[in-house]
């Protein structure tokens, strides 16, 4: 319903502005505030370090951020220089020494009484060819004289044993899935009374076919009554079965 008409509405209004609520303030705030007061300081995590001041008479010299070189060690260790294999220019060679020994028969004994030395054995791929050393080219038979020669390796063995043990376990495994599915042989009171049950599933499927109506004009009479039909063939097929074997096997699954 509209407001009653009044000259008063022709008058500008002041629009007050609406008063704001109060500032949300938490009861934690003197709790938290004390616990940061305690672990800051004053200058601690801004402003300038509390350092002492440089002193002016520590001024940057010249020179003074160069590399300095280790003091010199005192003249007594410098003499003493390492020893060394070669001869020093002031050095004199022993001189006056001589020998008694002769060296012309001592070589004589030595080349008649030494033994021979042995000629390497060498293979050449044509009558004309290059000499190869016949050790180098792997038709000297030295590797089947060794100790372990024929022996099969650790390696080899403990690889087979792990083969083997894994065929023996899959083996164990199948024969006990094979165990866990064989099949069950019924009793003859289990057969009997599945017989019994087949023959009165057949007479009732019998008695239902009985009481249909003599004539079968309809699609759904026709289905029921082919539907029955196959019931019972299958029902006298199970029955034949059964009677024909005594002895019936169940496979688990």
């Amino acid at each position: 319903m509209a407001a009653p008409e009044s000259i008063y509405n022709l008058l500008p209004r002041l629009q007050e502005p609406p008063a704001r609520p109060p500032r949300y303030i938490s009861t934690f705030r003197p709790s938290v505030k004390q616990e940061i007061e305690k672990s800051k300081a004053q200058w601690k995590t801004m402003g300038p370090a509390k350092v002492a001041v440089p002193s002016p008479k520590n001024f940057l010299k010249k020179h003074s951020k160069e590399p300095k070189l280790p003091a010199r060690k005192k003249e007594q260790d410098s003499k003493k220089l390492p020893a060394l294999s070669v001869p020093r220019r002031t050095d004199h060679p022993v001189m006056g020494i001589q020998s008694k020994k002769n060296f012309i028969n001592t070589n004589a004994v030595a080349a008649i009484t030494g033994l021979p030395k042995k000629p390497q054995p060498i293979y050449v791929d044509r009558r004309q060819g290059d000499k190869y050393l016949l050790e180098t080219s792997g038709l000297v038979p030295k590797y089947i004289k060794k100790k372990d020669y024929g022996i099969t390796p650790k390696y080899v063995t403990q690889r087979t044993e792990e083969t083997k043990k894994a065929q023996k376990d899959y083996e164990t495994q199948v024969l006990e899935c094979l165990r866990k599915k064989a099949m069950k042989q019924l009793s003859d009171e289990e057969r009997e009374n599945l017989l019994q049950g087949l023959k009165k599933n057949w007479e009732e499927v019998h008695h239902e076919f009985q009481c249909l109506s003599v004539e079968i004009d309809t699609i759904p009479k026709k289905l029921h009554k082919a539907k029955l039909e196959s019931q019972m063939k299958q029902l006298e097929h199970d029955i034949d079965v059964i009677e024909k074997h005594k002895v019936i096997y169940i496979a688990n699954k």
